[in-house]
Protein backbone atom coordinates (compact mmCIF):
# COMPACT_ATOMS: atom_id res chain seq x y z
CA UNK A 1 0.00 0.00 0.00
CA UNK A 2 1.55 3.68 -1.03
CA UNK A 3 1.40 6.27 1.47
CA UNK A 4 -0.91 8.20 -0.30
CA UNK A 5 -3.32 5.39 -0.02
CA UNK A 6 -2.61 4.81 3.84
CA UNK A 7 -2.69 8.51 4.48
CA UNK A 8 -6.53 8.38 2.53
CA UNK A 9 -7.40 5.59 4.29
CA UNK A 10 -6.21 6.86 7.78
CA UNK A 11 -8.25 10.07 7.26
CA UNK A 12 -11.57 8.18 5.98
CA UNK A 13 -11.93 5.88 9.27
CA UNK A 14 -10.85 9.43 11.33
CA UNK A 15 -12.47 12.06 9.60
CA UNK A 16 -14.02 14.13 12.37
CA UNK A 17 -17.47 13.32 13.82
CA UNK A 18 -19.95 15.51 15.78
CA UNK A 19 -22.14 12.50 16.55
CA UNK A 20 -19.07 10.52 17.63
CA UNK A 21 -19.77 9.08 21.49
CA UNK A 22 -16.94 9.99 24.58
CA UNK A 23 -16.46 6.42 25.17
CA UNK A 24 -16.82 6.36 28.86
CA UNK A 25 -20.42 7.94 27.84
CA UNK A 26 -21.47 4.48 25.84
CA UNK A 27 -22.62 1.92 28.56
CA UNK A 28 -25.07 4.47 30.59
CA UNK A 29 -23.82 2.24 33.74
CA UNK A 30 -25.70 4.03 36.69
CA UNK A 31 -22.68 3.25 38.90
CA UNK A 32 -21.56 4.08 42.67
CA UNK A 33 -18.87 5.72 43.67
CA UNK A 34 -15.88 3.71 42.77
CA UNK A 35 -12.13 3.95 42.65
CA UNK A 36 -12.03 6.26 39.57
CA UNK A 37 -12.34 9.43 41.18
CA UNK A 38 -8.68 8.44 42.80
CA UNK A 39 -7.35 7.26 40.15
CA UNK A 40 -8.01 10.31 37.81
CA UNK A 41 -8.37 7.98 35.01
CA UNK A 42 -11.21 6.37 32.89
CA UNK A 43 -9.13 3.70 31.65
CA UNK A 44 -7.72 0.89 34.04
CA UNK A 45 -3.83 2.16 32.69
CA UNK A 46 -1.89 -1.18 31.83
CA UNK A 47 1.43 -0.25 31.62
CA UNK A 48 3.81 -3.42 32.14
CA UNK A 49 1.22 -5.71 29.96
CA UNK A 50 1.40 -2.89 26.89
CA UNK A 51 5.45 -2.12 27.43
CA UNK A 52 5.83 -6.63 27.40
CA UNK A 53 3.23 -6.20 24.16
CA UNK A 54 6.29 -3.97 23.13
CA UNK A 55 5.17 -0.34 23.56
CA UNK A 56 7.75 1.93 24.16
CA UNK A 57 7.68 2.89 28.17
CA UNK A 58 8.78 6.67 27.47
CA UNK A 59 6.57 7.03 24.39
CA UNK A 60 3.86 5.99 26.13
CA UNK A 61 3.93 8.25 29.21
CA UNK A 62 4.29 11.54 26.68
CA UNK A 63 0.90 9.91 25.39
CA UNK A 64 -0.73 10.30 28.71
CA UNK A 65 1.28 13.78 29.51
CA UNK A 66 -0.52 14.78 26.34
CA UNK A 67 -3.94 13.29 27.49
CA UNK A 68 -3.74 15.10 31.19
CA UNK A 69 -2.20 18.47 30.36
CA UNK A 70 -4.56 19.50 27.33
CA UNK A 71 -7.20 21.78 28.42
CA UNK A 72 -10.36 20.54 26.17
CA UNK A 73 -13.72 19.54 27.44
CA UNK A 74 -14.42 16.56 28.82
CA UNK A 75 -17.00 14.37 29.01
CA UNK A 76 -16.34 14.30 32.96
CA UNK A 77 -14.09 16.52 34.56
CA UNK A 78 -12.33 14.21 37.29
CA UNK A 79 -11.24 11.50 34.43
CA UNK A 80 -8.26 12.55 32.20
CA UNK A 81 -9.29 10.62 29.68
CA UNK A 82 -12.60 11.58 28.49
CA UNK A 83 -11.39 14.59 25.91
CA UNK A 84 -15.09 14.62 23.89
CA UNK A 85 -14.11 14.85 20.14
CA UNK A 86 -11.40 13.35 17.88
CA UNK A 87 -9.08 15.96 18.76
CA UNK A 88 -5.63 15.99 21.00
CA UNK A 89 -6.02 14.79 24.12
CA UNK A 90 -8.97 12.51 23.14
CA UNK A 91 -7.07 8.52 24.25
CA UNK A 92 -8.18 7.15 20.13
CA UNK A 93 -6.94 10.28 19.19
CA UNK A 94 -3.64 10.27 20.84
CA UNK A 95 -2.69 6.36 20.40
CA UNK A 96 -3.87 6.30 16.80
CA UNK A 97 -1.90 9.33 16.20
CA UNK A 98 1.10 7.18 17.83
CA UNK A 99 0.16 4.49 15.63
CA UNK A 100 0.58 6.18 12.46
CA UNK A 101 4.29 7.38 13.01
CA UNK A 102 4.77 4.16 13.84
CA UNK A 103 3.00 3.13 10.12
CA UNK A 104 5.16 5.71 8.43
CA UNK A 105 8.00 4.78 9.37
CA UNK A 106 7.35 1.46 8.13
CA UNK A 107 6.64 2.77 4.70
CA UNK A 108 9.86 4.14 5.08
CA UNK A 109 11.24 1.11 5.35
CA UNK A 110 9.93 -0.32 3.02
CA UNK A 111 10.58 2.11 0.52
CA UNK A 112 14.38 0.75 1.54
CA UNK A 113 13.71 -2.48 1.14
CA UNK A 114 14.10 -3.35 5.26
CA UNK A 115 11.57 -5.76 5.64
CA UNK A 116 11.98 -7.14 9.18
CA UNK A 117 12.28 -3.41 9.98
CA UNK A 118 9.18 -2.64 8.53
CA UNK A 119 7.35 -5.65 10.15
CA UNK A 120 8.53 -4.50 13.52
CA UNK A 121 7.22 -0.96 13.10
CA UNK A 122 3.87 -2.17 11.80
CA UNK A 123 3.98 -4.40 14.55
CA UNK A 124 3.80 -1.03 17.26
CA UNK A 125 1.59 0.32 14.86
CA UNK A 126 -0.76 -2.05 14.98
CA UNK A 127 -0.42 -3.09 18.93
CA UNK A 128 -1.30 1.28 19.82
CA UNK A 129 -4.23 1.00 17.32
CA UNK A 130 -5.35 -1.75 19.60
CA UNK A 131 -4.74 0.51 22.73
CA UNK A 132 -6.23 3.35 20.94
CA UNK A 133 -9.86 1.09 20.76
CA UNK A 134 -9.10 -0.03 24.09
CA UNK A 135 -11.57 -1.18 25.83
CA UNK A 136 -13.35 -2.21 23.21
CA UNK A 137 -17.10 -0.94 24.34
CA UNK A 138 -20.03 -1.90 21.26
CA UNK A 139 -20.97 1.37 19.87
CA UNK A 140 -17.87 3.39 20.03
CA UNK A 141 -17.47 4.08 16.61
CA UNK A 142 -13.71 5.52 16.93
CA UNK A 143 -12.53 2.38 18.37
CA UNK A 144 -14.18 -0.19 15.92
CA UNK A 145 -11.99 2.32 13.26
CA UNK A 146 -8.74 2.10 15.21
CA UNK A 147 -9.50 -1.77 15.52
CA UNK A 148 -9.80 -1.69 12.01
CA UNK A 149 -6.45 -0.38 11.60
CA UNK A 150 -5.19 -2.59 14.42
CA UNK A 151 -6.04 -5.75 12.12
CA UNK A 152 -4.89 -4.64 9.03
CA UNK A 153 -1.49 -3.53 10.03
CA UNK A 154 -1.29 -7.02 11.69
CA UNK A 155 -1.81 -8.64 9.02
CA UNK A 156 0.94 -6.55 6.64
CA UNK A 157 3.45 -7.08 9.74
CA UNK A 158 3.45 -10.95 9.52
CA UNK A 159 3.85 -11.13 5.85
CA UNK A 160 7.15 -8.47 6.17
CA UNK A 161 8.60 -10.62 9.27
CA UNK A 162 7.66 -13.92 7.21
CA UNK A 163 5.26 -15.22 9.95
CA UNK A 164 3.26 -18.16 8.47
CA UNK A 165 -0.30 -17.16 9.73
CA UNK A 166 -3.35 -18.78 8.39
CA UNK A 167 -6.81 -17.62 9.12
CA UNK A 168 -8.89 -20.16 10.11
CA UNK A 169 -13.05 -20.10 10.10
CA UNK A 170 -14.73 -21.95 12.71
CA UNK A 171 -18.22 -22.55 12.36
CA UNK A 172 -20.81 -21.66 15.32
CA UNK A 173 -24.13 -21.12 15.58
CA UNK A 174 -24.92 -20.74 11.26
CA UNK A 175 -22.26 -18.26 11.64
CA UNK A 176 -18.34 -18.03 11.51
CA UNK A 177 -15.53 -16.62 13.48
CA UNK A 178 -11.94 -16.11 12.80
CA UNK A 179 -9.12 -18.14 14.61
CA UNK A 180 -5.50 -17.14 13.87
CA UNK A 181 -3.44 -20.38 13.82
CA UNK A 182 0.82 -19.35 13.43
CA UNK A 183 3.04 -21.77 12.50
CA UNK A 184 6.68 -22.58 13.11
CA UNK A 185 6.74 -25.20 10.22
CA UNK A 186 4.58 -26.58 7.95
CA UNK A 187 5.96 -30.08 7.14
CA UNK A 188 4.50 -32.20 10.33
CA UNK A 189 1.50 -31.52 12.57
CA UNK A 190 2.58 -29.96 15.71
CA UNK A 191 1.22 -29.75 19.31
CA UNK A 192 -0.82 -26.94 19.46
CA UNK A 193 -1.98 -23.96 22.19
CA UNK A 194 -4.91 -22.52 21.95
CA UNK A 195 -4.33 -19.06 23.68
CA UNK A 196 -6.82 -17.09 24.65
CA UNK A 197 -6.77 -13.31 26.86
CA UNK A 198 -8.70 -11.55 28.53
CA UNK A 199 -11.91 -9.25 28.34
CA UNK A 200 -9.83 -6.41 26.78
CA UNK A 201 -7.51 -7.47 24.43
CA UNK A 202 -7.91 -9.02 20.95
CA UNK A 203 -6.48 -11.89 19.31
CA UNK A 204 -3.53 -9.80 17.60
CA UNK A 205 -2.26 -8.66 20.70
CA UNK A 206 -1.27 -12.56 21.76
CA UNK A 207 1.08 -12.26 18.81
CA UNK A 208 4.50 -12.11 21.53
CA UNK A 209 3.49 -15.32 23.58
CA UNK A 210 3.99 -16.94 20.92
CA UNK A 211 7.27 -15.28 19.48
CA UNK A 212 8.86 -15.42 22.75
CA UNK A 213 7.63 -18.49 23.99
CA UNK A 214 5.76 -20.87 21.89
CA UNK A 215 7.46 -21.20 18.58
CA UNK A 216 10.88 -21.60 19.82
CA UNK A 217 9.51 -24.15 21.38
CA UNK A 218 8.00 -25.92 18.68
CA UNK A 219 4.59 -25.03 19.01
CA UNK A 220 2.02 -23.72 16.70
CA UNK A 221 -0.38 -21.52 18.44
CA UNK A 222 -4.17 -20.63 18.12
CA UNK A 223 -6.25 -17.65 18.64
CA UNK A 224 -9.21 -16.03 18.79
CA UNK A 225 -11.15 -13.31 20.09
CA UNK A 226 -13.13 -13.01 23.63
CA UNK A 227 -17.62 -12.87 23.00
CA UNK A 228 -18.70 -9.68 21.68
CA UNK A 229 -15.09 -8.67 20.88
CA UNK A 230 -13.27 -8.67 17.48
CA UNK A 231 -14.17 -11.38 14.87
CA UNK A 232 -16.70 -13.25 17.87
CA UNK A 233 -18.47 -9.29 18.46
CA UNK A 234 -21.79 -11.13 17.39
CA UNK A 235 -22.06 -13.40 19.97
CA UNK A 236 -22.12 -11.98 24.01
CA UNK A 237 -21.10 -13.35 27.10
CA UNK A 238 -22.72 -15.84 29.29
CA UNK A 239 -22.13 -18.39 31.75
CA UNK A 240 -21.23 -20.73 29.16
CA UNK A 241 -18.22 -18.67 28.73
CA UNK A 242 -16.03 -21.00 27.11
CA UNK A 243 -18.95 -21.64 23.63
CA UNK A 244 -16.48 -20.29 21.09
CA UNK A 245 -13.45 -21.82 22.38
CA UNK A 246 -15.41 -25.16 22.58
CA UNK A 247 -16.51 -24.56 19.15
CA UNK A 248 -12.71 -24.36 17.44
CA UNK A 249 -11.52 -27.50 20.02
CA UNK A 250 -13.89 -29.95 18.39
CA UNK A 251 -13.39 -28.38 14.96
CA UNK A 252 -9.57 -28.15 15.45
CA UNK A 253 -9.34 -31.97 13.99
CA UNK A 254 -10.38 -30.69 10.44
CA UNK A 255 -7.50 -27.78 10.57
CA UNK A 256 -4.65 -29.02 8.62
CA UNK A 257 -1.02 -28.82 10.34
CA UNK A 258 -2.18 -29.28 13.93
CA UNK A 259 -1.69 -32.49 15.87
CA UNK A 260 -5.28 -32.73 17.30
CA UNK A 261 -4.02 -35.42 20.08
CA UNK A 262 -1.74 -32.78 21.20
CA UNK A 263 -3.59 -29.94 22.16
CA UNK A 264 -3.71 -27.47 25.58
CA UNK A 265 -4.58 -24.53 26.36
CA UNK A 266 -3.74 -21.54 27.68
CA UNK A 267 -5.83 -18.21 29.06
CA UNK A 268 -4.60 -14.86 30.65
CA UNK A 269 -7.00 -13.54 32.66
CA UNK A 270 -10.96 -14.09 32.20
CA UNK A 271 -9.10 -16.15 29.26
CA UNK A 272 -7.72 -18.50 32.36
CA UNK A 273 -11.63 -19.01 33.15
CA UNK A 274 -12.59 -20.36 29.69
CA UNK A 275 -9.00 -22.41 29.91
CA UNK A 276 -9.90 -24.49 33.05
CA UNK A 277 -13.51 -24.52 32.03
CA UNK A 278 -12.84 -26.70 29.11
CA UNK A 279 -10.45 -28.46 31.23
CA UNK A 280 -13.15 -29.83 33.39
CA UNK A 281 -15.71 -29.77 30.23
CA UNK A 282 -13.31 -32.07 26.98
CA UNK A 283 -10.89 -34.10 28.98
CA UNK A 284 -10.54 -35.95 25.60
CA UNK A 285 -9.72 -33.39 23.85
CA UNK A 286 -7.25 -31.56 25.70
CA UNK A 287 -3.78 -32.48 26.93
CA UNK A 288 -3.31 -29.46 29.73
CA UNK A 289 -4.78 -26.41 30.76
CA UNK A 290 -3.13 -23.63 32.03
CA UNK A 291 -4.83 -20.12 33.86
CA UNK A 292 -2.69 -17.28 33.97
CA UNK A 293 -4.19 -14.47 36.46
CA UNK A 294 -7.10 -15.81 35.57
CA UNK A 295 -10.69 -14.95 37.10
CA UNK A 296 -12.22 -18.17 38.07
CA UNK A 297 -14.58 -17.66 41.25
CA UNK A 298 -13.27 -15.34 44.37
CA UNK A 299 -13.82 -12.05 42.04
CA UNK A 300 -17.25 -13.38 41.08
CA UNK A 301 -18.13 -14.25 44.61
CA UNK A 302 -16.85 -11.40 46.82
CA UNK A 303 -19.19 -8.31 47.07
CA UNK A 304 -16.58 -5.93 48.12
CA UNK A 305 -13.81 -6.75 45.27
CA UNK A 306 -16.82 -6.22 42.98
CA UNK A 307 -17.85 -3.02 44.13
CA UNK A 308 -14.47 -1.89 43.57
CA UNK A 309 -14.04 -2.78 40.24
CA UNK A 310 -13.19 0.72 38.48
CA UNK A 311 -15.89 2.00 36.19
CA UNK A 312 -14.53 0.70 33.15
CA UNK A 313 -14.91 -2.95 33.79
CA UNK A 314 -17.91 -2.19 34.64
CA UNK A 315 -18.95 -1.01 31.52
CA UNK A 316 -17.06 -3.15 29.59
CA UNK A 317 -18.78 -6.25 31.39
CA UNK A 318 -22.04 -4.62 30.63
CA UNK A 319 -20.97 -4.17 27.04
CA UNK A 320 -19.87 -7.86 27.36
CA UNK A 321 -22.89 -9.40 28.46
CA UNK A 322 -24.60 -6.60 25.76
CA UNK A 323 -26.26 -5.47 28.97
CA UNK A 324 -25.78 -1.61 28.19
CA UNK A 325 -28.02 0.71 30.28
CA UNK A 326 -28.79 -2.13 32.90
CA UNK A 327 -28.28 -1.26 36.77
CA UNK A 328 -24.69 -1.98 38.58
CA UNK A 329 -26.77 -4.42 40.14
CA UNK A 330 -27.68 -6.71 37.61
CA UNK A 331 -24.35 -6.76 36.40
CA UNK A 332 -23.35 -7.75 39.46
CA UNK A 333 -25.50 -10.30 39.63
CA UNK A 334 -24.83 -11.57 36.08
CA UNK A 335 -20.91 -11.62 37.13
CA UNK A 336 -21.86 -14.79 40.00
CA UNK A 337 -22.66 -17.02 37.15
CA UNK A 338 -19.34 -16.95 36.08
CA UNK A 339 -17.73 -18.48 39.02
CA UNK A 340 -16.61 -21.65 38.00
CA UNK A 341 -17.37 -23.36 41.33
CA UNK A 342 -20.74 -21.92 41.22
CA UNK A 343 -21.30 -24.12 38.27
CA UNK A 344 -20.19 -26.94 39.86
CA UNK A 345 -17.26 -27.03 37.88
CA UNK A 346 -14.14 -26.61 40.50
CA UNK A 347 -14.04 -28.23 43.96
CA UNK A 348 -16.34 -30.90 43.33
CA UNK A 349 -14.96 -33.43 41.25
CA UNK A 350 -11.30 -33.73 39.62
CA UNK A 351 -10.60 -33.46 35.89
CA UNK A 352 -8.07 -35.83 34.53
CA UNK A 353 -6.94 -32.93 32.55
CA UNK A 354 -3.44 -31.84 34.46
CA UNK A 355 -4.30 -27.99 35.09
CA UNK A 356 -1.88 -25.19 36.17
CA UNK A 357 -2.94 -22.20 37.88
CA UNK A 358 -0.19 -18.93 38.06
CA UNK A 359 -0.69 -15.50 39.23
CA UNK A 360 1.99 -12.60 40.86
CA UNK A 361 1.49 -12.91 44.56
CA UNK A 362 -0.87 -10.10 45.49
CA UNK A 363 -3.07 -10.53 42.03
CA UNK A 364 -6.32 -8.63 43.21
CA UNK A 365 -8.27 -9.94 40.55
CA UNK A 366 -6.88 -13.65 40.88
CA UNK A 367 -6.29 -15.05 44.06
CA UNK A 368 -4.35 -17.49 45.56
CA UNK A 369 -7.39 -19.66 46.57
CA UNK A 370 -8.49 -19.77 42.76
CA UNK A 371 -5.23 -20.90 41.99
CA UNK A 372 -5.43 -23.45 44.54
CA UNK A 373 -9.29 -24.28 43.57
CA UNK A 374 -7.98 -25.00 40.04
CA UNK A 375 -5.00 -27.12 41.31
CA UNK A 376 -7.45 -29.45 44.03
CA UNK A 377 -9.63 -30.31 40.68
CA UNK A 378 -7.43 -31.87 38.26
CA UNK A 379 -5.33 -35.08 38.84
CA UNK A 380 -1.60 -33.67 38.36
CA UNK A 381 -2.62 -30.10 38.87
CA UNK A 382 -0.58 -27.26 40.51
CA UNK A 383 -1.04 -24.12 42.12
CA UNK A 384 1.73 -21.57 41.57
CA UNK A 385 2.33 -17.84 42.94
CA UNK A 386 4.93 -15.94 41.56
CA UNK A 387 6.67 -13.00 43.53
CA UNK A 388 9.06 -11.00 41.22
CA UNK A 389 10.79 -7.73 41.97
CA UNK A 390 8.80 -6.05 39.12
CA UNK A 391 6.03 -6.77 36.87
CA UNK A 392 7.81 -7.20 34.09
CA UNK A 393 10.17 -9.86 34.86
CA UNK A 394 6.92 -11.41 37.00
CA UNK A 395 5.75 -11.54 33.63
CA UNK A 396 8.06 -13.74 31.58
CA UNK A 397 8.73 -15.99 35.01
CA UNK A 398 4.62 -16.72 34.92
CA UNK A 399 4.75 -17.56 30.70
CA UNK A 400 8.04 -19.50 31.29
CA UNK A 401 6.67 -21.60 33.64
CA UNK A 402 3.32 -21.94 31.78
CA UNK A 403 5.04 -22.82 28.81
CA UNK A 404 6.98 -25.38 30.97
CA UNK A 405 3.77 -27.11 32.24
CA UNK A 406 2.36 -27.54 28.79
CA UNK A 407 5.86 -29.24 27.00
CA UNK A 408 5.96 -31.07 30.29
CA UNK A 409 1.65 -32.68 29.31
CA UNK A 410 2.93 -33.06 26.14
CA UNK A 411 5.14 -35.81 26.41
Amino acid sequence: MSKESTKNLSEQLFAPRQTSKETSTLSRIACSESSDKKLGWYRVLRRPQWIWQGVDPIEMEAIFSRIANVNSPRTQDHLLDTVIGYRPGNWIYEWSSAANKHHQKARNYLDANQKAEAGEQLMKASTYYSIAAYPHIKGDELAAQAEIQANQLFREAMTCLKVTMKTVPIHYENSTFDANLYLPRMDVLLPTVIVTGGLDTLQSELWCLYRDYLAPAGYAMITLDMPSVGSSRRWALTEDSSRLHQALLQQIRDIPWVDHYQVSILGLRFGGNIAARLGCLEPSRLKSAVSVGGTIHSLFSTPNVMQKLPRMHIDMLASRFGKSGASQATIMAQLSALSLKNQGLLARRKSSVPMLGVSLKGDQLSSELDNQMIAVSSYGGKSLIISEGNLYQGYQRVMTEAVSWIKDSMK
